[in-house]
């Protein structure tokens, strides 16, 4: 058979049409209107064998920069992080790299307590009372957070600061006007949310409060004097916070600060970065918000012999059966990546996870010196996690190439979001970035010329 995995023969391809009552496989599409259907070949190759294929793809991702070769100090959202070589090992194996969704229990209580396990760590990394067995991504659990808390507090009106990540603010933009909703964005004051425009825009018929922590420029947003102002004037709307939970092994939590919803990406645990997906979104919630929480909860129990077991608990069936009442399209979950997180954390385990947290931030305070002794500013100062905001005397754009032919990725390019951050870097420093690494991108930039 030349193509073995198109194993169909004409012989069977008649069988089909015969058996269905169809002359051709051009009838199949007579409901298609003529006028728009394709007339011509495709402009396509011929077909390859296996081996070639095989050649041509690799040699295809072999001009791909890889961060195997090159040292990274881009993030943004997607970042380079240490992945335990386990993790990989437990997501391969079959019984979860093939998984679907766990409704028969009996037969599921390897995925279904792997999920459980997920649950819980996010809880205790957030503070707060429940979280749900993860969603597609940060963007999407934000927007799914905003929604719900719109159709919980009944109002319409969202106020965002400008400092959440850009990308999350247009899943957001899409979201809400489906939902009819009116969003209001603060503006950046030194490099968090201008809590002066928060208090003139809070009244009670706000829905939500959105930050984003640490924030986009790597800031860490006030949640507390956030909260205090929403408590004095909005004390209905819900305070939605999207946090990194790598910086929540440090930091302390959104939950602690009065949070309702607590979302992010837990890409930065067992996640590489592959081309920026597929991510996996978490989502924790107090307790009274439990039965809201879009996707599904799984939940530990016994059987009627006393053994410990799992169940999924909680699901939002409105998707299903009563779509006219839905507050979410969320009816998956990203199990695989939950699992790749699970074991990550399992891995580096309370301590570990400190630690990492602790050596994000020293590598970035050591960068933040040696820009400066460079002769660079950052953008803003001021508490920061791994990530800050560089000033540079070229275009960011100049700089990557420059940075690229030394053979590092340089940071985001912050003018592409808004013009005021002309030649501005975002940088990240994880605790991959090693002493010398940081030192030679420093001393880099510090030697380009306007």
């Amino acid at each position: 058979m030349e193509f073995r995995y198109l194993p169909m023969t004409d012989e069977d391809k008649s069988e089909m049409l015969e058996t269905i009552g169809v002359g051709s496989t051009d009838d199949l599409f007579s409901d298609i209107p003529e006028k728009i259907r394709l007339k011509e070949e495709m402009k396509l190759k011929p077909p390859e064998n296996e081996y070639a294929l095989m050649k041509e793809l690799r040699e295809l991702s072999e001009k791909n920069a890889n961060m195997r070769q090159y040292t990274s100090f881009l993030g943004a959202g997607v970042y380079d992080h240490y992945i335990p070589a386990v993790v990989d090992h437990i997501i391969s194996r079959s019984e979860f790299y093939t998984a679907y969704t766990p409704y028969q229990p009996e037969i599921s209580q390897g995925e279904l307590q792997a999920i459980f396990e997920f649950q819980t760590m996010i809880a205790e990394l957030t503070g707060m009372d429940v979280a749900n067995s993860s969603m597609y991504d940060g963007g999407t659990a934000l927007a799914e957070a905003v929604t719900l808390a719109a159709a919980q507090s009944k109002g319409k009106k969202i106020l965002l600061s400008d400092t959440v990540h850009p990308d999350s603010l247009e899943v957001i933009k899409t979201y809400a006007k489906a939902h009819d909703l009116e969003l209001v964005f603060l503006k950046e004051e030194n490099g968090t949310m201008a809590l002066d425009e928060l208090e003139t825009h809070l009244s009670e018929d706000v829905a939500a409060v959105v930050a984003q922590y640490p924030n986009f420029l790597g800031k860490v947003e006030p949640l507390g004097k956030i909260k205090k102002a929403m408590k004095e004037k909005a004390e209905k709307a819900m305070f939605i916070v999207s946090a990194n939970p790598l910086a929540l092994g440090y930091l302390t939590p959104p939950g602690d600060f009065g949070a309702d919803i607590v979302v992010g990406d837990t890409q930065v645990f067992g996640i590489p970065a592959q081309y920026g997906g597929p991510h996996c979104g978490y989502f924790a919630v107090t307790k009274k918000l439990m039965r809201k929480v879009p996707g599904r909860l799984i939940g530990e129990t016994v059987d009627e012999e006393g053994e410990r077991g799992f169940v999924l608990t909680l699901q939002a069936r409105e998707q299903h059966i009563r779509r006219e009442k839905a507050t979410s399209n969320i009816c998956s979950n990203q199990a695989l990546n939950a699992l790749a997180s699970s074991v990550a954390l399992t891995s580096l385990g309370k301590e570990g996870l400190v630690k990492m947290a602790k050596m994000n931030i020293q590598k970035a305070m050591y960068l933040r010196k040696c820009v400066i002794e460079k002769g660079m500013s950052l953008l803003v100062d001021g508490p920061f996690f791994n990530e800050l905001a560089i000033r540079l005397p070229v275009p960011v754009k100049k700089a990557n190439e420059y940075l690229f032919d030394h053979g590092i990725i340089g940071g985001f390019d912050l003018g592409k979001i808004d013009g005021k951050y002309e030649n501005c870097m975002l940088v990240a420093v994880t605790e991959l970035r090693s002493k010398d690494e940081i030192e030679e991108f420093a001393q880099l930039l510090g030697g380009l010329d306007e």
